[in-house]
Order: structure tokens, then sequence, then C-alpha cells
């Protein structure tokens, strides 16, 4: 039996091809408008998830709040819940597939595993309570607003490059 642990590969054709990848996305979200009459997007979902399990520990808590509770007592009753999920399970079987599941913790030579965790975690509470703030996430803005042409969308898709490449460029350093 071989122990030797199964490496992630990155030969290009154990992915799909992007092109085709952004036309299969393209009418996943014209199906999304024809059929639901919405778009597409995370944060909702995610919510939604997270209202349901808090509801499972303090159910008059999340009925009492102004936020959860108007989604009433089935907040898993709702579209990007069911898009969410599949979307975690089509990820999971094409990793599973593609045998591309190497658990790893990436980080740079001068941040301790701790510290990338702690990082990755506040970077992810702020990101969670911003698209909710926001009433959106980046995927819907970018997805659902691109595609309506929308004036505010396509300016955060200029701003989201143009602050992603800097940031990469004020932080090339930590990364070998």
């Amino acid at each position: 039996m071989n122990s030797k642990p199964s490496v992630p590969s990155n030969d290009p054709s154990l992915y799909m091809n992007p092109y085709l990848a952004g036309v299969l996305l393209g009418l996943v979200l014209l199906a999304s408008f024809l059929v639901l009459g919405a778009g597409l997007g995370a944060s909702g979902g995610i919510a939604r998830i997270a209202a349901a399990a808090q509801g499972a520990l303090m159910p008059q808590h999340v009925a009492d709040s102004s936020y959860f509770g108007s989604w009433g007592n089935a907040p898993l009753d709702y579209y990007l819940v069911f898009m969410f999920a599949g979307i975690f399970a089509g990820g999971l079987c094409s990793a599973i597939l593609g045998r591309r599941i190497h658990p790893q913790l990436e980080r740079g030579p001068s941040a301790s595993p701790r510290l990338r965790v702690v990082l990755a975690l506040v970077g992810g509470i702020i990101s969670g309570f911003a698209s909710r703030l926001a009433s959106g996430c980046t995927s819907g803005q970018a997805l659902t607003g691109g595609a309506m042409l929308t004036t505010g969308s396509l300016l955060f898709l200029v701003s989201l490059f143009v602050s992603g490449y800097a940031t990469a460029w004020l932080v090339r350093r930590q990364w070998s």
C-alpha cells in the first residue's frame, strides 16, 4: 500500500476550459432570471443558514430579531440556500474527482500558522458583515449587476480589480 499523500495536480486538462465555464455560468444566470425572476449571489443563502442554525438554539431570539425574524419559521426555504448548497456540493465533487483535495495552510514565510488562521477568520467575518450590510456579496454584485449593466456594478468591478492588484503589489513580499 502506498502511503504517499495525493498531491493536487496542476495539469490544465483536469480543469474546465475557463471560456466554457464562463458561458455556462452566464446560462445559469440567464436561467435564474427567467425561472426565478432574480439573479445569483451567495451571502443571502449563508445568512439564512446562519438564521436556521441560530434558530435551532435560540428560536425566540431569532423570531424577535428585526433582521432574521422577517424570514419567518423557515429561513431555509429560499432559492439562494439551495444555490449555495449546490455550489458547495459541486465544488467538492469536482475537487474529489480531479484529485485536487490537499488540505494545507497557505501562508507567507513570515506569518505563523496561528496568525494566518486568525487573519483569515477576521477577514471572513468582516467580509460577511459587509456583504449583509450592503445587502449583497461581491459575486451577486458582479454577476447579477454586471449582467444588468448597472453603473454601480461596473464601477465596482473596476474598483475590485484595481484594489486587488494594488493590494497584491503591497503584500507581494509575504509570498514566495
